[in-house]
This record gives structure tokens, C-alpha cells and sequence, in this order.
């Protein structure tokens, strides 16, 4: 019999198990296998199939390819209005008129090729779309209307918001929408009005600093805003979490501690600034105004607080002001608003009082000065090491052989180019997945935002490469790539398939289209459509979706970062705090009442009960009729009306209630709340 292990071997084990991966030599990181996601991108090949009749696109045969493998076949094409339906709300988070509906069907029927690319065209040009998928990449970049208070910003962050709608609309290339959110300032013919793009990170979450504390943990709190920046940039652009290389050298993916502090330098040497719309020239005195009235504003606060009130007070408030709203309505563009941005500027955590160590802290900002960080051991920033220059990730070298030099300013454009040039691959697949993910309900890559070796591995490899490099090759354009995916056979499938829901449940191979609920944007949206009551102004600034009389879409509704709207929560909603790769879906009570008894489903059914009886319809049936039409681009079934004549009974009048309880009966139905 084996001698007994004593506890301290088994506790010395245990440490081993969990010290960083430079215990006892070779970093983990530098021995690990470089990644399939880190691979150049090539064209493959589309595979032979036994069904050549059903591929539409190239796509297609790679999924039937997969399909045959594994004893499947594609479910049949879904019916015109069910194709219609999921479409818009794809493309524009609305759903269809009954007349479009209408429209589809003949010519679906007739050509259905032509058809879907009419249909298609017609929802891109939208500017709805871009609102649509505005809200997706808003998930991914932890957007909020409301700043921590302690920033003193007067930022707008609606700016960004309308920013990135504004890009999605005009189709801009996706390596430069990359680009733009890091550095818009500093790329070549950069445009002051594209400042707002800056938001990715000028929106970034930050803690309190209470700087009556020593230095030493105010470089904690300050290390830890670095971190959340570099794990946000690594997980939305590069599907990687480079924030776990800040303690030891990453237990799986090829990237190091040195390679951490590297680009954490990038975000050591900027500072979260309100950045002007305007040219220098037409901002300078602007800013020279707001100066001097920050100034009087600063004198009249003084003024009022003066104890005793000075005798003439009323007399020396009314100058001042009188002198403020001169200054105001002297200079052009006084009231234009600003956006939540970056600029360079490098921060060093110091002493307030080198000579007490109970003074407290101070954050010295140089502008222009750009800082080169040490690697923290175990990640405290109190314990630094070498000092690492700004560069790249070493796993994607330049042409060169050697990462990436981050050498002008802060770093941030050489960070951007790199990311779209020597990263290309890598970005560009995160993205395909993103979209192919909203579009058929799971990825191919099932982690979205954890492409390295800890992610699932696709399950169609030479798909992902061939569409993603497809991709590339067509300027990396989405709407392209929607194009792509929704013209495919594979996306017009019905999500009834019986024998395919029996040997792939989980629907790996895709061969049927997934049942998905509509998120709470979307059925808010389209219960305000159906009611007639959709406000469709575009962009500015968000209003409480609380508010009295607010029709407006649900993304112009306001985020607050640590309060979120209650509504937003109860139906999973992203925490603004982080980033979002997808989000959860929960069937609740709370969400069963709020169906049964919320003030703004109530709101609802009174609208579209008032618009049913001024239709001008006077009977039941032919109310109930309409209804269907509005609601589910449909007629009712015989037993559909027979239930809805019975509960509504006689007479043109809705003395009763009735109507507005079947209304919202009608609006918290499954048929509505779901996609097929």
C-alpha cells in the first residue's frame, strides 16, 4: 500500500496548480499552439454534395456538406410571410406592413430568388437598419446616456450612438469603423464631426478615485480602468481576453504578460476628454467663451453664498448674468454639443505632497506625453518590473517579424492600424460570426467574444474562413455580408423540421431556422407600430422610455449605468458595465406580470383598441380582422374569430373593456413575441 500524502505535499501541489504560467520556466503562453483564429484567411473551395438542387449561395454548400455527414437534410423553405417577417425585424427591428406582406407573396411565388434580393435591398436602404444594428454593436461596447457624476463631463453620449448608426447606415467598410472608434482624430483627412466615434472608449466605465488616499491605492483603481479598457478592446475587436494576461502570461492563448502592458501603455497614455464637432478654428472661440463663463458662473455662486448678503446682491447677480447670456448669444456655435472622447495624455498617479505621506494623492496628466508601462508583478501596480514599450500583440507580427512599434503619440492610430492589418484575420472573423449569429440565432463559433483556445471551435471552419475572407475581399462590407447570409437557401428555412429538431437539437448543422423571441426592443418597437403609435424621429438626445408619451424607439431610450430602467432589466437588457456578447434570455414572472399588468402594456392596448374602433368598422368580425392583419401580417383562422366574436360579443360599442383586453390579449401573444 502507497504511503499516505501528508497535507503540505498536497498543498504545494495545489500552489503549483495555480501559480502563473512562468512558474518553474517557459512561460505557458510561448509554448502554446498558435491558434486557428489566428491564421491567415484563404478562399476554400465549396464542397460537392448529393443535393445540388437546394444551395442558392456558396454558403450553402458548405452546410449541406455537413448536413449529409451527419444523416440531415434541409427543412423546407418557410412560407413567404414568415420569410417577410423575419426579415424585417433582421434588418430593421420592425415588423412588416400587412400590405408588404401582401406585396411578397405573389412575387415570392413567382421568383422567389428576386424576390428575397428586392426585399432585401429595400430593408438595407432603411434607416432603420442602421438603428437595428446599432444596438447590437452598442451591446458589445457597454454603451450609457448617463456618466459617472464624479467626471464633471458635459459630453453628450448620444453622439456616439447616432455616430454608429450613422456608419451602419452608410455602409461603412468595417476595418474603418475599427479604426475610427479608436482614433478618428488622428487618421488621415480625419473630419471633426466623426470625434463622436471616440465613444467607444470615452464612454468607458470608471470608479472613484478618492484622492484624500495614498498613491499606493489610487494606482489600483486607476490599473484597473486600464484593464477594463484593454479587456474591452480585446473582446470586441479581437475575440480575445487579454485582461487575463495582466497577472501571470495567459494559461492557453499565446499572448504574455509583456504584450498586456504593451497595449495597456496605449490606454495609460490618453484621458477621457469632451471632444468639440467642430474645427480648431471655429472651436477656439468657443472655448474661450465657455472659459469665461465657467468664470462668472463660479463669481455668481461665490456671490450668493457671501455672508451677509451684499446690499446691492440683486443688482450684481442681474449684471452677471445679463453678462454671461451676452457672451452666449455673441458666439457662433456657443451651445453645440460636445462628445464623450479621448485625447493623449499621459497619467502618472503621484504624491499630492512628496514631503507627507498623509497628504494624499494628485493625477498628473501631461498632454502629449506618452508613457511606457512596467509589467506589474502578479498585477499590482505597486510592485512594478521592467518596463515594456508600447507595441502589439508579439502572436501578430509586422513584416518585419517584430510586433508592431506603438511610437506616435499615445499609440492609439498605430493600435488601430494594427488591429485591421496585422489582426485582419482574426477581426474580421469575430465580426462574420457576430452577424451570422443575430442572423441564424448561434455562431459558428458558439463564444463569440472568445475566439482563442478556451473558445468553442467552429463548427464549420472552412465556412467561417471562406465567408470571412470573402469578406475582406468585398472591402469588408456588412452590408455585403447580410446579403450573403440572407439570400442563402439555408436562411430561408422553416423552423418546423421534426426529424432534424430529433438528431441535432441543438440545431449544430443548421437545418432548420431556430424559433427565436423578438428581444425587448424589438417587441416594444413593434407593439408601438401595430398601435400606430411609433414616434420615428431619428437620433438625439435619449428620453426615459418611462416617461409620459414617449413613442419613440427603444434605443433612444435612456441608459443609465448604474440604474437601469426597470424595464430594461426585467427583460434582459445588457449590463452597461460590461461588455455584452449575447445576451441571456430568461422566462420569468415578473415578465408574466408586467405582460398582464404594466402600465405601458395597458397604454398599448388602449391604442390599439382606440385605433380598431376608428377604423370606421363596425362590426366585431371585421375589427378582429384588422387586428390579425396589423399584428401578424395575417388573416384569422375560423377559430380564431369564433373565440374573438364570443369574448367580444354584440354591439359596435367597447362599453365593457372588451376590445382593449383582447388588444392586449393579442399583444402579449407568443405569435407576436416570436419569430418562426
Amino acid at each position: 500500500m502507497p504511503a499516505p500524502v501528508s497535507f503540505p505535499i498536497l498543498a504545494l501541489t495545489f500552489f503549483l496548480a495555480l501559480a502563473p504560467a512562468t512558474f518553474g520556466g517557459e512561460p505557458n503562453a510561448a509554448k502554446a499552439e498558435i491558434p486557428w483564429s489566428f491564421r491567415p484567411l484563404r478562399e476554400r473551395a465549396a464542397p460537392v454534395v448529393r443535393d445540388t438542387a437546394w444551395p442558392r449561395a456558396r454558403i450553402d454548400a458548405f452546410l449541406l456538406s455537413e448536413m449529409e455527414k451527419h444523416g440531415l437534410g434541409p427543412a423546407p423553405v418557410a412560407d413567404a410571410r414568415a420569410l417577410l417577417r423575419r426579415l424585417a425585424f433582421d434588418l430593421t427591428g420592425l415588423p412588416p406592413s400587412a400590405e408588404e406582406v401582401e406585396a411578397f407573396e405573389p412575387a415570392f411565388a413567382a421568383d422567389p430568388d428576386a424576390a428575397m434580393a428586392a426585399a432585401v435591398e429595400r430593408l438595407l436602404a432603411l434607416p432603420q437598419y442602421g438603428e437595428r444594428w446599432a444596438r447590437h454593436w452598442l451591446d458589445l461596447a457597454r454603451y450609457t446616456d448617463v456618466t459617472a457624476s464624479w467626471l464633471e463631463s458635459k459630453g453628450s453620449a448620444w453622439l456616439y450612438r447616432d455616430w454608429v448608426v450613422g456608419a451602419l447606415n452608410a455602409d461603412m467598410p468595417y476595418d474603418r469603423f475599427v479604426q475610427m472608434q479608436l482614433a478618428a482624430d488622428l487618421l488621415p483627412g480625419a473630419d471633426p464631426g466623426d470625434n463622436a466615434a471616440l465613444g467607444f472608449f470615452g464612454l468607458s466605465p470608471t470608479y472613484w478615485k478618492e484622492l484624500k488616499l495614498p498613491p499606493e491605492i489610487i494606482k489600483g483603481t486607476v490599473a484597473d480602468e486600464w484593464e477594463e479598457h484593454v479587456d474591452a478592446l480585446g473582446r470586441t475587436f479581437l475575440g480575445l481576453t487579454l485582461a487575463c494576461a495582466r497577472c501571470h502570461d495567459h494559461k492557453s492563448d499565446p499572448v504574455t504578460m509583456s504584450d498586456y502592458y504593451a497595449v495597456a501603455g496605449v490606454f495609460a497614455s490618453v484621458k477621457m476628454v469632451d471632444r468639440p464637432m467642430l474645427s480648431e478654428e471655429m472651436w477656439a472661440p468657443v472655448a474661450e467663451a465657455r472659459a469665461k463663463v465657467a468664470d462668472l458662473e463660479k463669481k455668481l455662486a461665490d456671490l450668493k453664498k457671501k455672508k451677509p448678503a451684499p446690499d446691492d446682491l440683486k443688482a450684481q447677480t442681474d449684471r452677471i448674468g445679463a453678462e454671461i447670456a451676452a457672451i452666449r448669444k455673441a458666439t457662433p456655435h456657443y451651445s453645440v454639443p460636445t462628445a464623450n472622447g479621448i485625447s493623449d495624455s499621459g497619467l502618472r498617479v503621484l504624491p499630492a505632497d512628496p514631503k507627507d505621506s498623509q497628504a494624499g494623492t494628485k493625477l498628473d496628466y501631461q498632454t502629449g506625453e506618452a508613457i511606457d508601462l512596467p509589467v506589474f508583478e502578479r498585477g499590482d501596480p505597486n510592485k512594478p518590473g521592467e518596463v515594456v514599450k508600447r507595441r502589439f500583440l508579439a502572436a501578430f507580427p509586422a513584416s518585419d517579424g517584430a510586433p508592431r512599434r506603438f511610437d506616435r503619440g499615445s499609440g492609439r492610430l498605430d493600435l488601430a492600424e494594427a488591429l485591421t492589418h496585422e489582426a485582419a484575420p482574426l477581426v474580421a472573423r469575430v465580426m462574420v460570426n457576430r452577424v451570422w449569429r443575430h442572423h441564424f440565432g448561434r455562431g459558428l463559433v458558439e463564444t463569440p467574444s472568445e475566439f482563442g483556445s478556451l473558445g468553442d471551435s467552429p463548427t464549420h471552419p472552412e465556412l467561417l474562413d471562406d465567408l470571412t475572407a470573402r469578406f475582406v475581399a468585398k472591402g469588408w462590407s456588412l452590408k455585403w455580408l447580410h446579403r450573403e447570409i440572407l439570400l442563402s437557401a439555408a436562411w430561408r428555412q422553416s423552423a418546423s423540421a421534426p426529424e432534424s429538431e430529433r438528431l441535432d437539437p441543438a440545431n449544430r448543422f443548421l437545418a432548420r431556422s431556430p424559433r427565436r423571441r423578438l428581444d425587448f426592443e424589438s417587441w416594444r418597437d413593434a407593439m408601438l407600430c401595430v398601435t400606430g403609435t411609433l414616434d420615428p424621429a431619428a437620433g438625439g438626445v435619449a428620453t426615459d422610455l418611462n416617461d409620459q408619451g414617449n413613442r419613440r424607439r427603444t434605443l433612444y431610450g435612456k441608459i443609465h449605468r448604474r440604474e437601469l430602467e426597470p424595464m430594461l432589466r426585467l427583460h434582459d437588457f445588457p449590463d452597461p458595465t460590461a461588455h455584452s456578447p449575447k445576451r441571456t434570455e430568461t422566462t420569468t414572472p415578473l415578465q408574466l406580470l408586467f405582460t398582464l399588468n404594466g402600465p405601458f402594456l395597458q397604454e398599448q392596448a388602449e391604442a390599439l383598441s382606440a385605433r380598431l374602433l376608428d377604423t370606421g368598422k363596425t362590426g366585431n368580425g371585421d375589427r378582429v380582422g384588422a387586428a390579425y392583419r396589423w399584428l401578424f401580417q395575417r388573416g384569422p383562422t375560423a377559430r380564431e374569430r369564433e373565440l374573438a366574436e364570443l369574448f367580444l360579443g354584440e354591439g359596435g360599442e367597447d362599453r365593457s373593456g372588451a376590445l382593449t383586453e383582447y388588444a392586449q390579449a393579442l399583444l402579449g401573444s407568443n405569435e407576436f413575441a416570436f419569430l418562426d
